[in-house]
């Protein structure tokens, strides 16, 4: 269990939404964790059971049916989720895809799909990343051109978050590809669509409960009010959402890295080696001592980050930093307490496997760490 009695981030009513998340995952999430790993997604039920807590998309307003809560309480869930060991798409609706449609939606589209949003009848995903184009948004190659009061979409998808559960994408496409990045929206597009097809659930290293898409688009007809925000606006909007996401990446990397060390307390301190525990030998106490010292840094940092983000001044570069650090020190962290567990932490049966595989990604999505340094380095 995470030790929050220290944290700076959180009042009073934070801790008590994070007993209800506990709760709830008990219940809904941790009997489960290895079927949601060998299924390759979490099921639906499990969404409808956060939903049904107030868990999905607390941020959102009450006149659109959500709690009107701040967005410590979605680091909250983040970093229970993290800790429990599981890769639940939940994040990405709560800190992404639910600012796109509060924030830039139409009344008609806040009011089809953020109650869905909320009580989980409704998954989201957000298609960015496509075959030739990585952390490069501008080269993007999916075009949604005009046809009268339509937009005809053709192109393809990759590495899609929700990819296989999402009931309505928002897709980022050129809707002018002479313009460059002026040139990119927003497009939302319903399961379902014709033309729109859902690919393989990708093989991945680890992450294994995260359902991640390929998506195609052949000739699919959405009506131009499917544009979320302003047309030509997309790039805009999407880097708008940059400090937040990176944030929430930063915030499940801690929650990770903690698991990980506390797994490897306990572990050290059960097995016997040479007469003795493994935790009594003076490396396994050092490298523990360091690694802890690299938590409470790392805890103190990121209370520090949130309370910035509440009161919205977290800029991008400083959000960035935030995921650079935080996940390094995650992939750090994670891989040393492996080592601590000698050959037993190569076998997929102790949770270290799991938060060794997982925690890879994190340092990849969300923009690179490289990508990370480039943005920082602008600020300097």
């Amino acid at each position: 269990m995470l030790d929050t009695a220290n944290r700076t981030a959180y009042n009073d009513d934070h801790e008590a939404f994070r007993d209800t998340v506990r709760k709830v995952f008990a219940e809904h999430m941790e009997p489960d964790l290895d079927k949601h790993e060998e299924e390759g997604l979490v099921p639906k039920k499990a969404w409808k059971a956060l939903g049904d807590a107030g868990m999905l998309c607390p941020t959102v307003a009450e006149e659109h049916g959500g709690l009107g809560l701040d967005f410590g309480f979605n680091c909250v869930l983040a970093e229970e989720l993290a800790y429990m060991g599981s890769s639940a798409g939940f994040t990405l609706q709560n800190d992404i895809t639910v600012n796109y449609f509060e924030r830039l939606g139409s009344d008609e589209q806040k009011a089809k799909y953020l109650p869905g949003m909320i009580s989980g009848d409704i998954i989201t995903a957000i298609a960015m990343t496509e075959p030739g184009t990585g952390s490069d948004l501008q080269g993007i190659k999916t075009t949604a051109l005009e046809d009268g009061n339509h937009l005809v979409i053709n192109g393809s998808k990759t590495y899609i978050t929700n990819g296989q559960n999402a009931d309505v994408v928002i897709v980022v496409a050129k809707t002018d590809p002479s313009a460059g990045a002026k040139g990119t929206s927003l497009v939302l597009v319903d399961a379902g669509t014709p033309g729109f097809e859902k690919g393989r659930n990708l093989d991945k290293i680890g992450q294994h409960s995260a359902d991640t898409s390929e998506l195609f688009f052949q000739d699919v007809r959405v009506p131009k009010t499917n544009i979320l925000g302003g047309q030509g606006r997309g790039f805009v909007h999407l880097m708008e959402e940059l400090p937040q996401e990176r944030l929430s990446i930063a915030v499940s990397a801690m929650g990770g890295a903690q698991r990980a060390f506390d797994e490897a307390v306990k572990f050290t301190k059960d097995r016997k080696a040479f007469g003795t525990t493994v935790f009594e030998f003076q490396n396994t106490k050092f490298t523990l001592a360091e690694l802890k010292a690299k938590l409470q840094v790392g805890w103190a940092h990121l209370d520090w980050a949130i309370a910035r983000h509440l009161r919205g001044e977290l800029t991008t570069d400083e959000a960035s930093a935030a995921k650079l650090w935080h996940s390094e020190m995650q992939w750090e962290m994670v891989d040393a307490c492996l080592q601590l567990h000698g050959g037993a932490g190569y076998m997929n049966e102790y949770p270290i496997a799991r938060l060794w595989r997982d925690a890879r990604v994190q340092r990849i999505y969300g923009g690179t760490s490289e990508i990370m340094k480039e943005v920082v380095s602008r600020s300097i």
